[in-house]
């Protein structure tokens, strides 16, 4: 756990303050005992009954002075874990953030929310409540000896011998326990990768009657956690009910043989009381030596994964000397681009450039490459040949934040968060987004309408990735998010599909207005398209026709029959007659 002590570093002179407080309150606690060895030989045998009031306020003042420094110790720590758990965590998730999509597209979203809250919360404990409490058992032990020594060296062997075995037992409990819980953790993350992929898609799960199924799959994966756990269980019935008997074995002894002691007039009853009242307090940290070796081993285990994860480095970087112009035109070029994931290719020398204020459309089945283009220029992965331009500079040497912020996009998969639609669409720019904005946007998407209609209008709060709206809703919200960020560049991804052709042409035509935007519009549907500047159709990640859409239906290649698809022969023999 040593990339872990920076965290600490912070609150080292909390932790002083705190290890010294509980180092006095163990000693006030030692000393208890031997007043209680003086009221036994002076008081009860002696007949001193003039100390006894002294005696008593000892133990009075003992107590007192213990519940504060008892109190303080306990605060501190909790203070300084709070404090450190809350850093690690933000560090964390930080740090996620920077990572490339490629890291997501391998790591499911259960394994990562298991290392930001579970795990980050067990090394919150570990610095917390449990670190303290194994510092205080530590020293305890060590204290409580050394005062059973000075009463009585013969006695203080016992304790010397069965302390060994009592941690021998507790090390094979905490090798069992680490390697259990790296698969708890594990476990752990894909039971709430299940869970939560099943109550995000919870209306997919009913529509297709998966339920039956999906509660199967979700036993299979808590019967594995509860196996695990019931592992977990019987290495502590295994060595834990042995420690306890150690300790009472221990007690046992004492009396025993500190009575043989007291026969034979080697120690006083005094010394035997005293001696069998710091057994009993050191008998609490030895049964707690399993706990607490069980927390600490989850926390190792938890630091390991959050460890691997802050090794993690982001494939897609920012240029060690980017290039910041003071203005973007949204002049997109693609010069000969090449991508590759995962050792397939993906594109292959896409080519073309779209000037300021311009439209260029892009067509193609499934797969054929076409958000892969999208992702390209926001550089979630970088070309694998070839260079994209942005008013002539490369967008790698462009810094990341800033080359998002020139481009708006919206994606073919929508997603809003839990948050009211204002703040929907003012994602892209929170801070400069005017509410006339949000409005003038929500128009030109054609959402203004119905957000009028709803309860809270644009104050209504939509649920989780916009539960409770249509996907036309949801994409006219989109959309509207898109248009508010007001960027040189806008990109919408397949982003009409679930409007009727009413609701599209009037998008388009509020589209068209935004003459300081270039933009780009992928769509399966030809409608989209038309009135593109250029349009390219994708197959296979190349492009094999490209022109205006009067130039592609001359061609009479894919386009032309994609339009016959969607259209039927019927137009085509209208426009025909049309042109006689």
């Amino acid at each position: 756990m040593k990339n872990l002590w920076k965290y600490g570093k912070k609150y080292s002179f909390l932790y002083v303050l705190a290890i010294a407080a509980m180092i006095v309150s163990i000693l006030l606690d030692a000393a208890a005992p031997q007043i209680t060895k003086h009221i036994i030989d002076d008081v009860i045998v002696g007949g001193e009954m003039q100390i006894l009031m002294r005696l008593l306020l000892g133990l009075v003042g003992i107590g007192l002075g213990r519940a504060v420094l008892q109190y303080t110790k306990e605060f501190i720590f909790d203070y300084a874990a709070s404090g450190i758990g809350c850093s690690l965590r933000k560090d964390l998730f930080d740090h996620i953030q920077t990572l490339s999509m490629g890291y997501f597209d391998s790591h499911n979203t259960g394994e990562l929310m298991a290392r930001i809250k579970d795990d980050a919360e067990r090394i919150w404990n570990a610095f917390g409540f449990v670190g303290m409490l194994v510092l205080e058992c530590s020293i305890h032990t060590v204290i409580v000896i050394v005062c059973m020594y000075r009463l009585s060296p013969i006695l203080t062997l016992i304790p010397l011998v069965i302390l060994p075995l009592i941690a021998w037992y507790a090390v094979k409990m905490e090798n069992g326990l680490g390697e259990v819980y790296d698969k708890i953790s594990e476990q752990t993350a894909e039971l709430n990768t299940v869970a939560q992929e099943n109550l995000a898609g919870v209306r997919t799960v009913k529509a297709f009657a998966r339920e039956g199924y999906e509660i199967e799959k979700f036993k299979k994966h808590n019967k594995r956690y509860y196996d695990l756990n019931m592992k977990q269980a019987k290495l502590i019935v295994r060595y834990q009910p042995n420690i306890s008997f150690l300790s009472k074995v221990l007690l046992m002894a004492i009396i025993v043989i500190g009575g043989i002691l007291v026969i034979h007039d080697k120690m006083t009853i005094g010394d035997l009381g005293a001696f069998s009242e710091y057994a009993n307090n050191i008998i609490w940290p030895m049964e707690m030596v399993g706990w607490l070796s069980n927390d600490i081993a989850a926390a190792v285990a938890s630091n390991k994964k959050i460890k691997k994860i802050m090794e993690e480095r982001p494939v897609i970087c920012n240029p060690e000397n980017p290039v910041l112009p003071e203005t973007v035109q949204g002049e997109l070029a693609f010069q000969h681009v090449d991508f590759e994931l995962d050792g397939k290719s993906i594109l292959s020398d896409i080519d073309f450039t779209l000037t300021k204020g311009k439209t260029l459309g892009i067509m193609g089945v499934t797969g054929s490459g076409k958000s892969s283009i999208v992702n390209l220029i926001e550089r979630f992965y970088d070309v694998t040949k070839g260079k994209i331009l942005l008013d002539g500079i490369n967008v790698k040497d462009l810094p990341l934040a800033f080359l998002r912020g020139q481009i708006s996009v919206v994606m073919q998969d929508v997603f809003l968060f839990s948050d009211s639609i204002t703040e929907n669409i003012k994602t892209g720019n929170k801070d400069a987004t005017e509410w006339e904005s949000v409005q003038q946007a929500s128009i030109s998407a054609g959402a203004d309408g119905f957000i009028q209609k709803l309860s809270e209008q644009y104050d209504t709060v939509i649920g989780e990735r916009g539960v409770g709206l249509s996907g036309g809703q949801k994409q006219r919200i989109s959309i509207a998010r898109a248009i508010a960020k007001e960027t040189p560049l806008l990109i919408l991804d397949d982003s009409t599909s679930a409007l009727d052709m009413e609701t599209e042409k009037e998008i388009e035509a509020h589209l068209a207005e935004l003459k300081d935007s270039s933009k780009i519009i992928i769509a399966h549907r030809i409608s989209a398209v038309r009135r593109a500047d250029e349009i390219l159709i994708l197959e296979e990640g190349r492009i094999v026709e490209r022109g205006t859409h009067e130039e592609l239906m001359e061609m009479r290649g894919q386009y032309y029959k994609t339009y016959q698809v969607q259209y039927g022969e019927e137009e085509m023999k209208w426009q025909s007659i049309q042109a006689e």
